[in-house]
């Protein structure tokens, strides 16, 4: 058993949970988080607001599941995120898990 954590941007949500179908991970939570990265200060400066600074939102998906639907997950991502043209590609990683009740 592993803990796979998924993060993506809200625009691949779907994108994101059609992936965990087709890896056979059935079982997962979801979780809406802001995505923060930082901003050239040019960009800051020519802002509205500038003070004001807002995170992207995203999700995060976890799942606790066997290592065989990983890594067909992973083979899918490496995919999908290939044929992005965007510089937020969708990212997991995976923690082992040694005890669990």
């Amino acid at each position: 058993m592993k803990l796979l954590i998924v993060t993506v941007v809200e625009e691949f949500q779907s994108q994101a949970r059609k992936l965990l179908a087709q890896s056979h991970i059935d079982r997962f939570s979801q979780s809406e988080i802001d995505g923060y990265k930082e901003v050239p200060s040019i960009l800051d400066s020519s802002s509205w607001f500038p003070s004001i600074t807002g995170g992207n939102e995203s999700t995060m998906y976890f799942s606790f599941t066997d290592e065989n639907k990983i890594d067909d997950f992973f083979t899918l991502v490496k995919e999908f995120n290939k044929r992005l043209e965007t510089d937020n590609p969708i990212k997991a990683i995976v923690v082992p898990i040694e005890r669990y009740v």
